[in-house]
């Protein structure tokens, strides 16, 4: 694992046990927000595309310098979500609601110990500058997380993903600068969506820029992710495991560079072109493939290398400091 990601994860240890002591202090059911600034300050930085200086946004800080509040209940949780100011939104306890909400510009959203969103989902529209961490999201009756009509700098970090309707993360309509890191994602099919239609080239070819590292696939069947237009999509140092349909698909002349991860039980690793997609452009190099079937690859890819710097982790120490790492109280 690289420094950062010990460092991160020894400093979310401690912040952790302090967080809970404050937690079971705290009133639990309906109460208004309160200024509490446990998590305020982020453990890491975000990186990968989310990471750039580009669009106005120097990488992506979420609601810093803004008010940090808890919330307990459904209603001011949502309340918070979509005001204009920037805020640091900390979760306390389970959100239950249905459908997408808004969340707009300038917001972190981290879960305080058991926090969930239960039901419902997250959508950004023509937003940056959000950060969303340590949440764990079951149930949606649509996609989790939409990121959508060309909202840029986005971080999605350790998240619990499951048991959706439709997609987990749907990364779609011209969305760029976007990072999703140490998340798990299980018991689902649909996994995470870039760009949405084969007809969309106008809107998204020259965007959906996406960094995936360090998640765990484990046990979904596809789309981790399925790309369409966009380049470079970059993907190391995940861990994909036991996915029965497929890995990687790029398709519709998306540039994607597949590095460093580690492939086992996956009959189709990677794929360019997939169902009624056109084939896609897909780079790979330095995985691991035990028990897999053989990548498909094509042409070249832009290098990510030319808008962030990053050094991979050794691909086969992933099936142990990924699964350690990964989803809620990591950080």
């Amino acid at each position: 694992m690289s420094d950062i990601s010990r460092r991160g994860l020894l400093a979310g240890a401690a912040a952790t046990a302090l967080t809970a002591l404050t937690a079971r202090a705290a009133s639990a059911h309906h109460s208004p927000a309160t200024t509490n600034p446990v998590w305020a300050a982020p453990f890491q930085t975000a990186d990968g595309f989310a990471g750039t200086n580009t669009l106005g946004q120097n990488g992506t800080t979420g609601g810093v310098g803004g008010p940090v509040v808890t919330v307990r209940d459904t209603d001011t949780f949502l309340d918070y979500c979509d005001r204009n100011e920037p805020y640091v939104i900390q979760v306390d306890g389970i959100m239950t609601f249905s459908s997408k909400q808004g969340l707009r510009s300038n917001k972190t959203v981290i879960g305080l110990p058991g926090a969930e969103i239960r039901g419902g989902g997250l959508d950004m529209y023509r937003r940056q500058n959000v950060i969303i961490r340590n949440l764990k999201f079951t149930g949606a009756d649509d996609d989790a997380i939409s990121i959508q009509q060309s909202s840029h700098h986005i971080w999605i970090d350790h998240c619990d993903l499951s048991g959706g309707a439709d997609g987990l993360i749907d990364i779609v309509r011209g969305a760029d600068f976007i990072t999703v890191s140490w998340n798990d994602f299980h018991d689902h099919s649909k996994t995470a969506l870039l760009g949405h239609s084969d007809s969309n080239a106008g809107q998204d070819t020259g965007k959906l820029r996406v960094t995936f590292h360090h998640n765990h696939f484990n046990g979904t069947d596809q789309r981790h992710p399925r790309v369409r237009f966009g380049e470079p999509v970059h993907v190391y140092n995940n861990y994909f495991r036991d996915n029965r349909l497929y890995g990687v698909a790029s398709t519709e002349n998306a540039g994607v560079l597949v590095e460093a991860n580690y492939f086992e039980n996956v009959p189709h690793p990677i794929y360019s072109g997939y169902d009624e997609s056109g084939p896609g452009r897909v780079v790979e190099r330095d995985n691991v493939y035990v028990n897999s079937g053989t990548p498909q690859t094509l042409g070249t890819v832009v290098e990510p290398r030319t808008y962030y710097a990053y050094t991979p982790d050794n691909p086969s120490t992933l099936p142990a400091t990924v699964p350690a790492g990964v989803g809620v109280g990591r950080i």
